[in-house]
């Protein structure tokens, strides 16, 4: 009897493998990004400065970490275009990889192991490109194979859901040592990757659908791949900057530790809501408008502080780039899939390493200019004056081209 039974239940998995619907495709993309992005990119934010307070690291320590991280991603980047053939598996690496690079970093503060940490931090943004890409590769193909392809725009609120989940966690629960914290969010990974480990299909892939509307091949949108390419790494440049130091400066106007708290799980909050919005309401755009206004805004994002550096302005700035980054992230690689919607698993790997070395620049050009001034400008102020002339002229050619094209709308 037991045996009929366990029989049955494997014909029922399958069934359900095979019946897999789009919006449990969309489910598994949004909790993917959210463990990934969440977990294994930004947990460390609002991690810091607990660890900074229980005094298991010092600054210069925190900050070789989160390049140590920066440079992860940069190396998952590369190395993601291995899973084109069954982004499946890669995703099911990443996400375990995720959580065995987090629930130990608890082990690297409590022996004072500095090398460990940033050891398990560089894995985990490996871990996390990994995740982006591949997440993005098979729940793109799989909802355009069920003819759902509408439907894809949504897997990227799981960036802003997994910021907000884990700032609020830890907002919450601040008054538990760091150690303990990290070893908490790591569980948090764990039950995330071992739902989609349980739900995410098995077996053969099966053959690509071909997509209804696709780039016309005689008039290409962006004339060759290594424009969007460009565009996106501009694209990490730019919000990296802002990203980077703009915490800083609002600490200067703002000493209500309350404040700083809730910042993290807010700006995650404003990365899913704008997702949904685009996602609800810009179905009417192409991908490359959707992505051109996303960027545009940005530029705004990273003039405000130029012009003022008011708490008001920094507000202003934080909600133009908070909100537009995610937009920009699910566009640009919705539109690599319409590029090449038979494998863009390859394209989106090559976007994604674009994004991670301009994430890098960014603060590397502040600090080589860090103690000079331009034109009676900071460092800061130099970097963010390039980031929105680039983010400018970037977003002019991507709106000039999705508008003199027709591709499928968003």
């Amino acid at each position: 009897m037991l045996l009929g039974w366990a029989r049955s239940l494997v014909r029922a998995l399958k069934l359900a493998e095979r019946t897999l619907p789009g919006a449990e495709v969309v489910a598994i993309g949004v909790l993917s990004l959210a463990v990934a992005i969440g977990v294994g990119r930004f947990a460390f934010t609002p991690l810091l400065p607990l660890m900074l307070r229980d005094g298991v690291i010092d600054a210069s320590t925190g900050a070789e970490w989160a390049a140590a991280n920066y440079v992860g991603y940069l190396i998952g980047a590369m190395t993601a275009a291995r899973f084109a053939s069954d982004p499946r598996a890669g995703l099911r690496l990443a996400l375990l990889g995720v959580t065995l690079s987090t629930v130990p970093v608890s082990l690297a503060l409590s022996t004072a192991s500095p090398a460990f940490g940033m050891l398990l931090r560089t894995a985990a943004g490996v871990f996390s490109a990994w995740t982006l890409v591949c997440a993005s590769s098979w729940c793109l193909s799989e909802l355009a194979r069920r003819q759902v392809a509408y439907l894809g725009a949504w897997m990227y609120t799981g960036v802003g859901v997994g910021i907000a989940i884990v700032g609020a966690f830890v907002w919450l629960t601040g008054f538990q040592s760091a150690s303990a914290m990290w070893t908490q969010t790591g569980m948090l990974s764990a039950l995330g990757t071992a739902w989609i480990w349980w739900r995410i299909p098995t077996g053969p892939l099966p053959t690509p659908a071909a997509v209804a509307a696709t780039p016309d091949p005689r008039r290409p949108p962006v004339d060759g791949h290594w424009k969007l390419v460009w565009c996106y790494g501009v694209f990490g440049f730019g919000y990296i900057i802002l990203a980077t130091f703009l915490p800083t400066m609002a600490r200067e106007r703002v000493s209500n530790p309350l404040v700083f708290g809730l910042a993290w799980p807010l700006f995650g909050l404003a990365a899913a809501a704008s997702v949904a919005v685009a996602a609800h309401w810009l179905h009417k755009r192409t991908r490359l408008q959707v992505w051109a206004a996303a960027q545009g805004l940005m530029a705004v994002g990273t003039v405000l502080p130029l012009a003022s550096r008011s708490l008001g302005s920094l507000v202003a700035s934080a909600i133009l780039v908070g909100g537009t980054f995610m937009v920009t992230t699910m566009a640009g690689l919705q539109y690599a899939r319409e590029r090449v919607p038979l494998n863009p698993t390859p394209l989106v790997a090559r976007m994604t390493m674009a994004f991670a070395l301009g994430q890098i620049a960014g603060p590397l050009l502040v600090r080589a200019l860090d103690g000079d001034r331009w034109l009676g400008l900071d460092a800061f102020d130099v970097a963010n004056a390039l980031a929105a002339a680039l983010l400018g002229g970037t977003a002019a050619v991507l709106w000039r081209a999705g508008t003199r094209t027709s591709i499928a709308r968003a």
